[in-house]
């Protein structure tokens, strides 16, 4: 248990460092693969003007670099805060074996930082959504999906 403590001691660290040194806000992640750090990730949003720059998504990516894969197998995320909607489907499609949080959802909405809204929006059929949405050309789209269907030297994903 001590080694999972400190790997989430790192990331919790990371968090409180890149807020003090203003690159966004306090969350901070670290992927492990054996026994070994190999990827870290704070977040970067205010600082690079990405919006998808959250510490899970940073620490997924250089972890994927340096894997030279674009999945996480055998490996662990530990993250300072319970992943927002985009990190955890970022997780998912990652596919690491397990993922460690710190702070709550909760936690972070006490703060300011709420996703209870994306997650209701989730949940309601397009037409009900806040943000207008509107479906266009799916059959010319259609086209992309039944070629790949057909390709026969693809990597499944």
């Amino acid at each position: 248990m001590e080694e999972k403590e400190n790997f989430m001691r790192e990331a919790i660290k990371i968090s409180i460092d890149s807020m003090r040194a203003g690159n966004g806000g306090p969350f901070g992640a670290v992927i492990v693969k054996d026994g070994k750090i190999i990827a870290r990730g704070f977040n970067k949003v205010t600082s690079s003007n990405d919006p998808t720059a959250h510490a899970e998504v940073v620490a997924i990516r250089e972890a994927c670099n340096v894997l030279g894969s674009f999945q996480l197998t055998g490996c662990e995320i530990y993250t300072s805060c319970e992943p927002c909607p985009m990190c955890l489907g970022a997780i998912y499609w990652a596919r690491p074996d397990k993922m460690y949080f710190a702070n709550t959802k909760t936690d972070a909405a006490a703060i300011g930082f709420d996703d209870q809204f994306i997650y209701e929006e989730i949940a309601l059929p397009i037409s009900g959504r806040h943000l207008c949405t509107e479906q266009l050309l799916n059959q010319e789209a259609l086209e992309a999906f039944k070629e790949w269907e057909k390709k026969t030297n693809k990597i499944e994903y």
